[in-house]
């Protein structure tokens, strides 16, 4: 794609950003900037030929997409100073911050730009995201152009803004959870007899599997789980004992609770 982009922060999800742009094929590094405070957490994105900068504003003036990847407290400082550098007629702004929306962002620019709300999760550094996005009402084709960038990244979904705050917990905190349960599955592993890098490597790609069969079929995981499970079976045996110390019902209120702590954020 021939569209440059700015992306303003140099974080966790910045960067895996900008590697998985590089790394469809689709964005070239002279397309792509990356901005942060210390440059030298940029390193490895400068030795792909990324451009890195300290400088917010030539890296806005320079692009037509500006994605802004910076936490909740940087977001006022941040939109003061490059807002005067933004072209409403030219560009577009996605965002990937938490707890705040798009009519905010809109109203801190103060310009007529368009904006678009991007939940992606950090898989997205391998192509892997499920990412969600939101904009307000004519946006003016800015969404299909953003959503056209992410889907080289992954999966994507166009949601309802209000939804965002649950986007968040089940697709972006939700890959914690989900990593959470193949280290268990991994020290189960190693209990059993496996060494602990040959636990792993099961229970991940044990997992891939699961997801892909769901992916690929659109089953029920309960149909999915029928095939698997035989009258006074190990599995059946294993998955009452799972669910008999809260397996279901404690995913179900983790989810929860990070849902009303990223409430409490707005």
């Amino acid at each position: 794609m021939k569209e440059k982009i700015a992306i303003l922060g140099g974080g966790n999800i910045g960067k895996a950003i900008a590697k998985g742009l590089l790394e469809s094929g689709k964005f070239p590094a002279e397309n792509l900037v990356v901005t942060d405070l210390n440059l030298r957490y940029l390193d490895d994105l400068k030795a792909e030929g990324i451009t890195v900068t300290t400088d917010n504003n030539k890296a806005v003036r320079s692009s037509d997409i500006v994605i802004l990847c910076v936490q909740p407290t940087q977001v006022t400082d941040l939109i003061t100073e490059i807002k005067d550098a933004i072209d409403p007629d030219k560009q577009i702004i996605a965002f990937v911050i938490a707890a705040y929306e798009v009519n905010d962002i809109r109203e801190l620019i103060g310009k007529p730009v368009n904006v678009v709300r991007v939940m992606p999760n950090t898989a997205i550094a391998i192509r892997e995201s499920m990412t969600c996005l939101a904009t307000h009402d004519g946006s003016d084709g800015a969404m299909e152009k953003i959503q056209s960038i992410f889907d080289h990244l992954g999966t994507t979904m166009v949601i309802r803004e209000k939804l965002m705050g649950a986007a968040t917990i089940l697709g972006a905190c939700g890959i914690a959870y989900f990593l959470r349960f193949i280290r268990a599955a991994s020290q189960g592993g190693i209990q059993v007899g496996f060494h602990a890098n040959e636990a792993q490597i099961i229970a991940a790609q044990t997992a891939r599997g699961a997801a892909s069969l769901l992916l690929q079929t659109g089953n029920h995981p309960e149909d999915e789980i029928d095939k698997v499970t035989t009258p006074r079976g190990c599995t059946i045996a294993g998955l009452n004992e799972m669910e008999h110390f809260g397996l279901s019902s404690a995913v179900i209120k983790g989810i929860i609770t990070s849902y009303n702590e990223i409430e409490k954020l707005k």
